[in-house]
């Protein structure tokens, strides 16, 4: 049901990949400690002005928050809505692979800056974790629903 805490877990992740769609998940700080790059998942903006996109962390991000919304729907059919959830936390991990791939590549870019992480980057984590959450919550209700259904 649509009242269940699967569904409390379920919009949380939502809002919290929304959220991390929107907020700089770090900064490129030069040696000289003036110049800063921002990254965040559509693009990096540069200190001149210009960017570089990274399209494909945005995508994953959007990807996620829309399966995660659906997912909250799909009540009556509680086995896709557990597969839905575990690709889910599948996807978020391959979000960290990406940012992993994005940041290797633009660090030989951008040579003589530190990077910083932001503290937007922790929330596909904590959605992670909240799946995780849902998960259970879900599959508990249909060992419940097939203990009721079973014949004695």
């Amino acid at each position: 049901m649509i009242q269940r805490i699967q569904s409390v877990y379920l919009f949380i992740v939502t809002v919290l990949l929304v959220m991390a769609l929107c907020m700089p998940v770090g900064q490129f700080i030069a040696a000289d400690g003036v110049t800063i790059h921002t990254f965040k998942p559509l693009g990096i903006t540069l200190a001149d002005g210009s960017s570089v996109s990274t399209w494909g962390m945005f995508g994953i991000l959007l990807l996620n928050a829309l399966i995660a919304l659906c997912t909250i729907f799909l009540y009556r059919n509680r086995m896709l809505q557990v597969r839905m959830t575990v690709f889910n936390i599948i996807l978020l991990l391959g979000y960290y692979v990406v940012f992993g791939a994005f940041l290797f590549a633009l660090k030989s870019e951008l040579v003589g800056t530190d990077f910083q992480i932001g503290w937007a980057l922790c929330l596909p984590a904590i959605c992670i974790i909240l799946n995780y959450l849902a998960f259970r919550a879900i599959y508990r209700d249909e060992i419940m629903v097939k203990a009721a259904d079973r014949l004695r």
